[in-house]
């Protein structure tokens, strides 16, 4: 980040510019420095930065509401726009967008595909697609590895647990993106008018699919989400199921997307750090915390206070929206030791919020952690030497309100015999 924002007063600064969503971290430290809990006289939105706060608004669903999504839309939805959605399904607050009750039922239709147990029966497979895509880049010495391997593996994982066949694995990758695109906050309307394209594509093949599964029911999400009841309670309709579907999607890549990308890269920067994992494979979880607390491919997050409350002082009066910065909070020196460093041995590892905390922590994170451990795990037993193949000044995040992560990293490396 230029200095031109961290030299102005802290009230004439936007926290949701996109110089500052680019790179917050520096940002960040200020705002958990001169006002962990901000209330910005921009935007009316209150930040909040440090980890303690962080976590005891991510545990109050009651007063931190996660039915932010009414509040998020814009007021005016061009004409366009409305059209091609007219032609699918209604957007419904199922997981990411809705609180207990309700959200433990939408929730708890899909839990049984991220149990330990049956993340734990993927990793062979895992392990085969790693393997896989190594071999496709590492004769050449050099790679984008985004491109060529941290999106490449969640979306074959996600795909394959969402039973689409392997031709159509390109489309979960463009829905996925779109659909980040819009969480962004920074599509403009030709943008919003091709990404509502995208959408209507994705929940005509999906309506499809969910058909198909009705009658055939494979080992898949798709099939467990048709067929779940809950205490004989009525099956879900096509607009609930599209909307766990497609947030499943990208939880289910576009974050371990970022988070393995921003690993390679904090392995670069840090070579002590991948020596010592490679002179310790034991290191390998311990690794994948400390690039989760790091990356925190989630940043931020949005809450919306449903009655007038205080947060240290800091008046919030009912319907007030909060973001609660995830990037911060695991940067935060009160709780870990110099919060900025990349140290896989460090205390408290396990204490990061990448994953978010409460009854709203992601779903998917025990496949997420687990597909880092082991491609971390194969990555650095075939190759070795690692070395950015680009200026640093010429890597680009992509300004994104609640995600953060790489749009290409390339790389160099040597094989390892």
């Amino acid at each position: 980040m230029g200095n031109s924002v961290l030299d102005l007063p802290l009230e004439e600064t936007i926290p949701l510019s996109p110089e500052v969503l680019a790179c917050p971290h520096d940002y960040n430290t200020r705002l958990r420095a001169e006002a962990p809990i901000y209330k910005c006289p921009h935007t009316g939105i209150v930040f909040v930065s440090d980890f303690e706060t962080a976590r005891k608004v991510l545990r109050d669903h009651e007063t931190f509401s996660n039915r932010f999504s009414v509040a998020m839309r814009p007021d005016e939805v061009d004409e366009k726009v409305r059209e091609v959605q007219k032609g699918g399904w209604p957007a419904v607050d199922t997981m990411l967008t809705q609180d207990p009750p309700a959200h433990r039922r939408y929730r708890g239709l899909v839990n049984q595909a991220f149990t330990a147990r049956r993340v734990e029966t993927l990793v062979p497979r895992m392990e085969e697609i790693c393997h896989k895509l190594i071999d496709g880049f590492v004769q050449a010495g050099r790679c984008d590895f985004v491109d060529t391997f941290s999106v490449q593996l969640p979306v074959i994982v996600i795909g394959e647990q969402l039973g689409v066949p392997d031709e159509h694995f390109p489309l979960i990758r463009k829905w996925s993106e779109a659909a980040a695109l819009q969480l962004s906050g920074q599509a403009d309307t030709q943008q919003q008018i091709e990404i509502a394209h995208v959408i209507l594509e994705f929940q005509n093949y999906f309506a499809k699919k969910l058909d198909e599964r009705k009658t055939d029911r494979c080992d898949d999400i798709i099939s467990d989400v048709v067929h779940a009841r809950l205490k004989g309670e009525r099956p879900l309709d096509t607009a609930e199921c599209l909307s766990i579907l497609q947030q499943l999607m990208v939880a289910g890549n576009q974050t371990t997307t970022h988070a393995i990308g921003e690993g390679m890269l904090l392995l670069i920067q840090n070579p002590e750090q991948l020596a010592k994992v490679q002179r310790r494979p034991e290191l390998v979880d311990d690794l994948v915390e400390e690039v989760l607390r790091l990356s925190t491919p989630t940043a931020n997050m949005w809450r919306v206070a449903t009655c007038d409350t205080n947060l240290s002082g800091v008046e919030i009066s009912t319907g007030t929206m909060l973001q609660v910065r995830y990037s911060s909070a695991n940067r935060d020196d009160a709780q870990f030791d110099n919060g900025q460093v990349f140290d896989v041995t460090r205390d408290k590892i396990n204490t990061q919020i990448a994953f978010g905390y409460g009854v709203h922590m992601c779903i998917g994170a025990s496949l997420a952690r687990k597909e880092m451990q082991v491609a971390f795990r194969v990555l650095l037993e075939r190759l070795t030497n690692f070395a950015l193949d680009v200026d640093p000044n010429e890597l680009n995040y992509p300004p994104n309100v609640l995600l953060r992560g790489l749009a290409a990293l390339p790389i160099s490396f040597i094989a390892r015999t």
